[in-house]
């Protein structure tokens, strides 16, 4: 199997293996995820041990892969440059904190509902795709 093949064959079963454990743990139910975040309501924290299920996994999995020279299909690890809290990184976890809010998706379980033929799933990922545009001609910094 050539590099580019066993990059994309990695890719392809680390998105099915994410997106089995999103329709498992139902966070590509949009009113699973409503439930957790009303915490004054009908509050629903089962989607708290999912989030402390897959910090801890990552956790673990971080301090292993990381001890290795490079990847097993790359020549290095791709990891953020830019380790600061800052203005940018605040005003987009308040965007990202008040979209999963109002709609109940985030990126990856709004892609995975993408397969029950939601049509809400679909209007959210028309709207993050448009967002995204929006941000690179408008927004992002230029290089």
């Amino acid at each position: 199997m050539t590099h580019a093949r066993a990059q994309n064959a990695s890719a392809l079963a680390a998105g099915l293996l994410f997106g089995l454990g999103l329709a498992i743990s139902q966070m590509v139910n949009p009113e699973k995820i409503l439930d957790f975040l009303d915490v004054t309501g009908d509050w629903d924290p089962s989607l708290a041990l999912v989030m402390a299920g897959a910090v801890g996994v990552a956790m673990l999995a971080f301090r292993f892969v990381l001890k290795r020279k490079q990847p097993l299909f790359d020549d290095d690890f791709h990891l953020p440059r830019l380790t600061k809290v800052d203005r940018s990184l605040l005003v987009g976890s308040a965007i990202f904190g008040l979209g999963w809010g109002i709609g109940g998706y985030c990126p990856g379980p709004g892609i995975a509902a993408l397969s029950t033929g939601s049509v809400e799933a679909l209007v959210f990922v028309a709207g993050m795709a448009l967002g995204s545009v929006l941000y690179r001609r408008l927004a992002a910094p230029r290089a």
